[in-house]
């Protein structure tokens, strides 16, 4: 028996764990609607509804992302790349902000309605309270919130501000950018709820 098996979250329901696991895996995993995920199972021969599937996504989605990110605590890197970039959420602008390590691990998103220090600040908040450690070196675009923000936050902390250097932060948005497009996303919350 699995360790997914033994889980008691997957108490109580029709289909067994590892069958769960793989559609919401498959779901999150790669750009699918539900009806698709449902098509993949059912030709497994595998009988379930999307509605089905979008009720395990929304049930299992965060623990799945809390679980990744405990077993890679200790494991990330001491380089942060820092962006941000602008989503739109219900015909409203706000900003998506991302922070990765060197290796293109996603530390943390965030959805805020600014591009402040003051938005920074609670970027870089969140992101010591996770990690529990500063980095080695913060890197960023030339938007000068982030110095700010580390100055107060992280004083002995490496800044390189540098378009060019943070390529690993720009294109980190792209499957979160392509997940707000395929899950039409409705509210900042549920725009981060599936990242770790």
């Amino acid at each position: 028996m699995s360790e997914v098996a033994r889980d008691p979250l997957y108490r109580r329901h029709r289909f067994p764990a590892e069958i769960i696991a793989h559609a919401v895996w498959l779901y999150f995993r790669f750009p699918l609607s539900l009806r698709m995920v449902e098509d993949m199972l059912a030709a497994r021969g595998i009988i379930v509804t999307h509605q089905t599937i979008r009720s395990w996504a929304e049930k299992f989605g965060r623990h799945f992302a809390r679980e990744i990110k405990r077993r890679s605590a200790g494991c990330l890197g001491d380089k942060w790349h820092l962006d941000e970039c602008v989503v739109a959420i219900n015909g409203k602008k706000q900003w998506l902000w991302c922070a990765v390590d060197q290796d293109g691990f996603v530390l943390d998103v965030l959805v805020q309605s600014r591009r402040n220090a003051k938005a920074a600040k609670r970027l870089m908040r969140k992101l010591l309270k996770a990690q529990g450690r500063t980095p080695r070196v913060m890197i960023t675009d030339k938007l000068r919130s982030y110095d700010a923000a580390r100055r107060d936050l992280m004083p002995g902390v490496e800044h390189r501000s540098h378009k060019g250097l943070n390529n690993r932060a720009e294109n980190s948005h792209q499957p979160t950018r392509k997940d707000h497009e395929t899950l039409q996303v409705g509210t900042p919350a549920s725009a981060v709820r599936f990242h770790p």
